[in-house]
């Protein structure tokens, strides 16, 4: 992958999540919420797992992926098997990005390797669940062809957000 983003900055690169990333992913997510105005209650804000991401990537057919430039963290997504999705549904998750980092495909790109990896782990659909006020990210997931829901699936446990995007792969 890395290669494939030398347009973008030669020193960028893609990589599966390690411990140590932990704070800093953490920090990104809450402050990405907090530039919103989307840190309120029933989002990731408040989400204890935000604070131990590699720990709950652990989970089979999961996957995290962060972004990184000259040993600095600039964001990163992922894939989880949501409890309480229909079969072969996974769900795109905490993909948040720095501010410097938006703009220049680096989100394509981590979304590319989400959606590859959902593929590769047997999943048809892929989910998300965001805010109108994420209303760049919408933007990413429209043109990804991500089509809106009327209704929430499985349980998420996030009750804050109010859009819901699912995709066949």
């Amino acid at each position: 992958m890395s290669s494939s983003l030398s347009h973008i900055h030669p020193n960028i690169h893609i990589r599966n999540i390690q411990p140590s990333d932990n704070p800093e992913l953490a920090l990104i997510v809450r402050n990405t919420l907090t530039e919103f105005g989307a840190n309120v209650p029933g989002t990731v804000f408040f989400d204890p797992t935000t604070d131990a991401l590699f720990e709950l990537f652990q989970t089979p057919k999961s996957a995290y992926f962060v972004a990184e430039a000259d040993g600095k963290l600039l964001g990163g997504g992922g894939i989880y098997p949501t409890e309480g999705l229909p079969d072969g549904i996974c769900e795109l998750v905490k993909m948040y990005l720095l501010p410097e980092a938006r703009g220049i495909g680096l989100g394509r790109m981590l979304m590319e390797r989400c959606l590859e990896t959902a593929r590769n782990n047997g999943f048809q659909q892929i989910y998300l669940e965001t805010l109108p006020e994420l209303n760049l990210a919408v933007k990413v997931y429209e043109k990804f062809g991500f089509e809106y829901l009327s209704a929430p699936l499985g349980d998420t446990k996030h009750f804050g957000c109010g859009l819901w995007m699912l995709k066949r792969l």
